[in-house]
């Protein structure tokens, strides 16, 4: 169990990371509901989910991976950072990537206690500086109390220095102010108290505190008592969200050196309002609340590169929240979104009319790029082939937050394989109905046995036995079936396998290593010798890490 000298360990900030993300997840529409600052959008427990969703896949990667603690923290850091969505979301990628910077810079022999306070302390404070103009009675007030809290019982604890004050009495004393500061929100800001509610962003931070001193402590967070959280209000007369607000949200990553961004923020001041400017070290995420889209664009042009630009019409946006919009779904055609591990595949897919969300081992898709690529499709009705099992419960987390803009249906179909991504496509036909659509690709998907071949990158017990580094290793539904040492008898070994309970068509799917492609054609030709009523297809996929991939229907 790696760890750094003052005892943080990786497989700690594994459990807080994804406890953190189930916890968003279960109050991200309590959060939603109590959204009425500084825009009544409805989203800041969305945007906060998926914020620091991007940020735990993007760790969970590195440390698959192999990654080191340090390799672990930037990557988190990085993955909060790029994954950031809403101003919300941009405050807390903030947050996160302190707390991050500073455990992995903390001094050797430093104690954990005093580290995971000072951690507190400067997330609050870098959190401050990002915001144009600071709040009160905001998720920024909710941090500073509980950074507040850490601080001085570190400081009024001798205990510290004796070892006897832990991480989790930090974190207890932190997550308990926060609560306390939660219910005090109201009494700072007047839209609060008008609307009844605490402040949406103040209430994810306690989500997130509760998290980590539950991973501590073993305890679950304190039952809170509700407030009243209406649903978002109606659509604004006249399209505009406020007669004196922005109308619109603008968000762009930017690749800029770091002393262009002061002109930048100077700049963005001047056009509107919200103004989070979060990085360093040439990447930076914006956020923007403006009237004048292009003016916040080329300001960023000015600075360096901006990418990943997102505008939003607030007036829509609540609309669609509400649910008040015209006409119920999208005229656009039925499109598919496919997760796609290989350049090869990747073609197939698109050449089928598919969205694809790029993918492979150790670059599993998040939350967010599923959600993006449900959203530009445009389409009414989509449905999504996540083709890793490791990706359904992130497509489906992705489709329920789609669904609630009332514009798009969105099916799931739990395909846990590439192969069968592709059997589910060759079934699509936009001319039924959206159900029975579904019904049939989720059939085939079902029917459609899959098997691989791969080779062993170390030693380990296997339900097929133990490997050494080097062997072959065949893949029948996801369970290793087969350890031997030739590739070509392994495969054939599978595909005797799969079409042992029969079959109308193979499908072999050649990866990236050298001699796939041969390894492919002889195996479509060990198939024709011996199932002669068996169609054979094969196709250039790509992937990584698997010679073959192989289906039969």
């Amino acid at each position: 169990m790696e760890q750094v000298p003052h005892g943080i360990a990786l497989d700690t900030i594994l459990r807080f990371v994804d406890i953190g993300t189930d916890a968003l997840s279960a109050a991200r529409e309590e959060i939603d509901a109590l959204n009425v600052y500084p825009v009544p959008d409805g989203d800041t427990g969305t945007n906060m989910f998926l914020t620091f969703s991007a940020a735990r896949d993007a760790l969970r990667e590195r440390a698959e991976s192999g990654g080191d603690l340090g390799e672990c923290l930037a990557a988190f850091r990085r993955g909060a950072l790029m994954g950031a969505r809403g101003n919300s979301g941009v405050i807390l990628s903030q947050m996160l990537g302190a707390v991050a910077a500073q455990i992995e810079h903390a001094d050797p022999g430093e104690p954990y206690a005093r580290v995971m306070a000072q951690a507190l302390q400067v997330a609050t404070d870098a959190s401050y500086a990002a915001v144009g103009e600071p709040v009160e009675g905001t998720m920024l007030t909710v941090a500073r109390a509980a950074s507040d809290a850490a601080q001085a019982l570190v400081a009024s604890d001798a205990g510290v220095s004796e070892g006897t004050l832990r991480a989790s009495h930090v974190f207890s004393a932190a997550a308990a102010a926060a609560r306390e500061a939660l219910t005090r929100t109201p009494e700072q800001l007047d839209v609060l108290a008008r609307a009844g509610v605490v402040d949406a962003g103040g209430r994810g931070v306690c989500v997130v505190l509760d998290a980590a001193e539950r991973v501590l402590t073993g305890r679950l967070p304190v039952a809170e008592p509700r407030t009243g959280a209406p649903r978002i209000p109606v659509r604004v007369p006249g399209g505009d969200l406020t007669a004196e607000g922005p109308a619109y949200e603008v968000m762009y990553l930017l690749e800029a050196e770091d002393v262009s961004v002061s002109k930048l923020r100077a700049t963005l001041s001047g056009l509107g309002d919200s103004l989070v400017v979060v990085g360093g070290e040439g990447l930076w995420n914006v956020h923007v609340h403006t009237d004048d889209v292009g003016a916040a664009i080329e300001a960023g042009m000015a600075a360096g590169r901006p990418y990943r630009l997102r505008v939003t019409h607030f007036a829509e946006q609540i609309a669609q929240a509400a649910g008040r919009l015209d006409a119920p779904f999208s005229d656009t055609p039925r499109r598919i979104v496919a997760v796609a591990a290989g350049e090869g595949l990747t073609a197939l897919f698109r050449e089928a009319g598919a969205v694809v969300v790029p993918a492979g081992p150790g670059r599993r898709p998040s939350t967010g790029q599923v959600l993006q690529a449900i959203e530009e499709t445009g389409a009414g009705e989509v449905v999504v082939l996540p083709n890793d099992p490791d990706s359904v419960r992130v497509a489906e987390i992705a489709a329920r937050t789609a669904e609630e803009s009332g514009q798009v249906r969105v099916a799931v179909i739990p395909t846990h394989a590439q192969v069968q991504g592709l059997a589910a496509l060759a079934v699509h036909e936009p001319g039924r109905t959206f159900e029975q659509d579904v019904l049939e690709m989720t059939a085939t998907a079902r029917h459609a046995r899959h098997g691989a071949v791969t080779i062993a990158a170390r030693q380990a017990i296997t339900m097929a036995g133990p490997c050494e580094p080097g062997d072959v290793l065949g893949v029948v539904e996801g369970d290793f079936a087969v350890v031997g040492q030739d590739l070509y008898e392994v495969a054939t070994g599978i595909l005797d396998r799969l079409l042992g309970a029969g079959g109308e068509l193979v499908t072999i799917v050649a990866g990236a290593d050298p001699g796939a492609d041969e390894l492919a054609a002889r195996c479509a030709q060990s198939v024709e010798a011996g199932h002669p009523h068996v169609d054979v297809v094969v196709y250039e996929g790509g992937q990584e890490r698997y010679p073959l991939l192989m289906c039969v229907e």
